[in-house]
């Protein structure tokens, strides 16, 4: 136990001043006795009464006076406060095919969409991050449960060249490891990939999947994009048709799901699968509240042993 004001402390002094006035008290009234005549046939009706429960009241307000004391000083107790640990990671494309309007309004709106809705649903406790990535992969935000720096890192998004699905994952999959090096177990953690899967790093993808699943970090895909998807490049048409056979690939290697872009409301279900683990961190806690009431029974009690036993308060 620890206290947020400790100097109040010096009031515990009035305590043991107090019992010295009580003893003083005592001695007085021994030491100047009132003389009277009948006192053994008075003592022969009212019977003889222990010592002890003479003291009673003034212990009661002795205690009492203590817990004051100690409420005033504030007193605190550090607690274990449950802590959501488990971690998810939006990966993004923002590729130039991700400008193709297939998908209403265009695949990185609704990859944008797919991604709000995601953080919308699952628990405010879920801490959340989010990496881009086009001819490379950039982290935007480490996991936190922030969801306004989610939000803001998600509007900013625009499409540029190239598809590196591979080193977009790599990079989330740092982010989920570094985080996980602070607990002696690794935390619940899984990958959300929104991409038309159109990857231009080869089969780098797979082997991150096949990593994940080793970590036991589920990749969850959302396919956006249809066969007849087009961009303009250079004045002219060009077909930008997605590969969600990629990316049901890079799910089924990480033991992850597969989703479509007109499905992904149902991300929120991501979380269940994850499932969630409770870890715990100190905090202080103020118990003034304690003490006080402790104090006013104490007192409380004082005076009622008092009244029974001598007729006057202490």
């Amino acid at each position: 136990m620890s206290f947020a004001t400790p100097l109040a402390l010096l009031c515990l002094a009035a305590v043991p001043l107090a019992v010295l006035a009580h003893v003083s008290a005592q001695r007085r009234r021994r030491r100047y006795p009132v003389r009277f005549p009948a006192i053994a046939t008075l003592a022969t009706v009212a019977g003889s009464e222990p010592r002890w429960r003479r003291q009673v009241p003034f212990a009661l307000l002795a205690l009492a006076l203590t817990a004051i004391a100690l409420s005033l000083a504030r007193p605190e107790r550090t607690i274990a406060v449950p802590v959501e640990r488990a971690s998810v990671v939006l990966v993004t494309d923002v590729s130039r095919s991700m400008s193709a309007t297939d998908v209403s309004p265009n695949r990185l709106e609704a990859a944008r969409r797919a991604a709000q809705s995601f953080i919308d649903k699952v628990p405010k406790q879920l801490r959340v991050g989010l990496v881009s990535f086009s001819e490379a992969a950039q982290s935007l935000r480490v996991p936190t449960t922030d969801r306004h720096q989610i939000s803001a890192a998600l509007d900013s998004l625009q499409p540029i060249s190239g598809t590196a699905t591979g080193a977009g994952l790599r990079a989330a999959l740092d982010n989920l490891k570094t985080d996980g090096e602070k607990t002696e177990k690794p935390p619940p953690a899984a990958i959300v990939l929104l991409s038309d899967g159109s990857a231009t790093d080869g089969s780098a993808a797979f082997d991150v999947a096949s990593e994940a699943r080793r970590l036991k970090i589920p990749i969850f895909t959302v396919a956006l994009g249809t066969e007849s998807g087009t961009i303009t490049l250079g004045g002219r048409v060009v077909r930008v048709p997605p590969d969600p056979e990629a990316l049901q690939r890079i799910s089924s290697l990480s033991g992850g799901d597969a989703f479509r872009a007109e499905d992904s409301e149902e991300l929120g279900t991501i979380y269940d699968k994850l499932g969630s683990q409770i870890g715990t961190k100190p905090e202080q806690q103020e118990i003034t509240v304690l003490f006080a009431g402790a104090a006013l029974l104490l007192l409380a009690g004082a005076m009622t042993a008092s009244l029974g036993i001598s007729g006057r308060l202490p």
